[in-house]
């Protein structure tokens, strides 16, 4: 198996992942309201990171293969933790797209969006809270 990512537990409840074909870093930190230091992404923010990037990601790629680009947007992005057991319960996005797009153009990268392979590789039992907001 060729491996895509090494990641390396180096203390005090920190990891190092690396991803291994463009060397890029990501460190991971448990929460302070799990005995970690808080410093850093946790474990848990990088499932509603992921989800938001993912979304942007797919949402980038219907606009670009149908001529239009949505470069500027963004996603704010909070997870919500459940206690028995511990888990992140809900994630709510709020997606701001940019672009002078058409209604047409708005209801496809919305239904692009809700098809991404993170939303479809989560936990049917975490609440997917997302809002699409569009700026010109």
């Amino acid at each position: 198996m060729e491996h895509q990512i090494e990641l390396i537990y180096s203390g005090e409840l920190r990891t190092w992942s690396t991803h291994l074909k463009s060397g890029d870093d990501i460190i991971t930190d448990a929460p302070e309201d799990n005995q970690g230091k808080g410093e850093a992404f946790s474990p848990t923010d990088l499932v509603a990171s992921a989800l938001g990037s993912c979304m942007l990601t797919i949402m980038g790629i219907a606009a670009q293969s149908h001529g239009f680009n949505i470069d500027g947007s963004s996603v704010n992005a909070e997870k919500i933790m459940g206690k028995n057991p511990r888990r992140v319960a809900e994630i709510h996005l709020d997606i701001n797209i940019k672009g002078m797009l058409t209604e047409k153009q708005r209801q496809m990268l919305i239904k692009a969006a809700k098809h991404c392979p993170v939303s479809k590789s989560i936990h049917s039992e975490i609440k997917e809270n997302i809002s699409f907001n569009f700026t010109e």
